[in-house]
């Protein structure tokens, strides 16, 4: 069974933008939900004190927590968005490893994480792999 491919390849431009909004979309999703993961607690303690049904309500009245699964839901549909029309071989590693890289410069500026040399290193060597995959 062959599955058929799209007739025509959006431009560089328009690729770009679709991997940009997945990895946009996922990078603040996924800084959201540990931001609100953070403000928690550990729900272990919350568990231990009120229960499972407590530590469930914490999550579930947290904002933040909300609107980091808005974001995730839209990085999905951009996701498939993108597969409609754009090669799994390009789509896949390009917003993967951008979300990597958005994820580190996110998590210092925003959560104040320590990302060390090593980390930094991995991003640009993550960069440089999708610069040669998309030319």
């Amino acid at each position: 069974m062959t599955i058929p491919c799209p007739a025509t390849q959006p431009g560089p431009w328009t690729a770009a933008a679709m991997i940009a909004a997945i990895v946009l979309s996922s990078t603040a999703g996924e800084v959201l939900t540990a931001a609100a993961m953070k403000s928690l607690g550990d729900l272990d303690e919350i568990r231990a004190h009120s229960g499972l049904k407590g530590a469930i309500r914490a999550v579930l009245t947290c904002p933040l927590f909300f609107a980091g699964v808005g974001f995730l839901a839209l990085a999905f549909f951009s996701l498939l968005f993108a597969l409609n029309h754009l090669n799994l071989s390009l789509v896949a590693p390009a917003s993967a490893s951008l979300t990597l890289v958005t994820n580190a410069v996110a998590g210092k500026i925003f959560l104040k994480e320590n990302v060390d040399r090593r980390r930094w290193t991995a991003a640009v060597l993550v960069c440089i792999g999708v610069y040669f995959l998309a030319h």
